[in-house]
C-alpha cells in the first residue's frame, strides 16, 4: 500500500504524471467547489491557519520505489486530496522529491516538480516563497466576480475576496525567476435554473481581464471531467472552449502567453 503517491496517469495537462499527496487521508481545502471530482470538503478550513504533516520515514523509499519504474516520467505533481500548500512542511516534501529526482536516470527531460493550488494561501508571503521553489505552479482561477467566485469555489469564511487572489497571483508572477506560472480556469454549466455557473460571458471577460493582471505564462481552460460534488453540475463543449479561448486572446492580446483547452 503506498502513502503518499498516486499513478502515474496521463493528465491532460502534464502528460504522465505521478501524483503525491501531502495532506491527512480526509480532504483538507479552504475551497468546497461545486464541480470538486472529490466530492465535498470534510475539513473546510481557513486558508492563514496551516497544518503541520511532516514526511515518514517512507516517503523518500515510496518515491524512489515507483519512479524506478518510470524513466519517462513528465511530472512529479503535488496536489488530490486538498489545498496541498496548507501543509507548512510543504518544502520538506519539495526536497526530498528533488533529491530523488536529481538521483535517478530519466529517458528524456527530468520531470517537472509541478504543484497545484487554489490561490487562496498566497495571501501569505511564507507560501509564496515556497512554491516558488516548484518549476511549475498551476494555479487556479475559475471565477473574477465576487457572485461566481462565492458560487463556484465556496470559500471558507476566512478567505480572501477574489480581488485579493488576484492581486496575489500577480505578486507571486513577480516574485518568480525561474519557475513558470500557469492559471488554470475550470469553466462548467448548470443543470439548475436558480444556481448561474460560471459559464456565463460576464465572467469570461472578468478572467480575461485578471489573467492580462496576472500575466502567466500558461492558461488552461478545461471542465468537469468526473463526477462532480454537486449532481447539478456538467461540463461545457468544446465549442464553448474554443469561443472563451478566442475571447481570453482577444483581451489579453499577448502572443507570449500560451493559452490552450483541455
Amino acid at each position: 500500500m503506498r502513502e503518499y503517491t498516486y499513478g502515474p496517469f496521463q493528465s491532460r495537462r502534464l502528460g504522465l504524471s505521478l501524483g503525491v499527496d501531502i495532506l491527512p487521508k480526509q480532504k483538507i481545502c479552504s475551497f468546497n467547489c461545486v464541480y470538486c471530482e472529490i466530492g465535498p470538503t470534510i475539513h473546510h478550513v481557513s486558508p492563514v491557519k496551516m497544518i503541520k504533516f511532516p514526511p515518514s520515514h517512507n516517503f523518500r523509499k515510496e518515491l524512489k520505489d515507483i519512479l524506478k519504474y518510470f524513466p519517462h516520467l513528465n511530472s512529479i505533481t503535488f496536489g488530490y486530496n486538498g489545498e496541498p500548500t496548507l501543509n507548512e512542511n510543504l518544502l520538506d516534501f519539495h526536497k526530498i522529491v528533488t533529491t530523488v529526482r536529481d538521483e535517478l536516470v530519466w529517458k528524456n527531460e527530468e520531470p517537472l516538480i509541478t504543484i497545484f493550488t487554489n490561490s487562496t494561501t498566497l495571501i501569505l508571503k511564507e507560501v509564496r516563497e515556497r512554491i516558488k521553489q516548484f518549476d511549475l505552479v498551476i494555479a487556479k482561477l475559475d471565477a473574477a466576480t465576487e457572485r461566481d467566485y462565492r458560487r463556484t469555489n465556496r470559500p471558507h469564511p476566512e478567505s480572501p475576496d477574489i480581488e485579493t487572489i488576484i492581486k496575489s497571483l500577480s505578486k507571486l508572477k513577480l516574485e518568480m525567476k525561474h519557475s513558470k506560472l500557469a492559471i488554470q480556469c475550470l469553466i462548467y454549466n448548470s443543470y439548475r435554473n436558480d444556481f448561474i455557473s460560471n459559464n456565463n460571458d460576464e465572467n469570461i471577460i472578468k478572467l480575461a481581464e485578471a489573467i492580462k493582471r496576472i500575466n502567466p505564462n500558461k492558461v488552461q481552460i478545461y471542465s468537469v471531467a468526473r463526477i462532480p460534488a454537486e449532481y447539478f453540475v456538467f461540463s461545457i463543449d468544446e465549442e464553448r472552449k474554443k469561443w472563451i479561448v478566442k475571447k481570453f486572446e482577444e483581451v489579453i492580446d499577448n502572443d507570449l502567453m500560451e493559452i490552450n483547452y483541455y
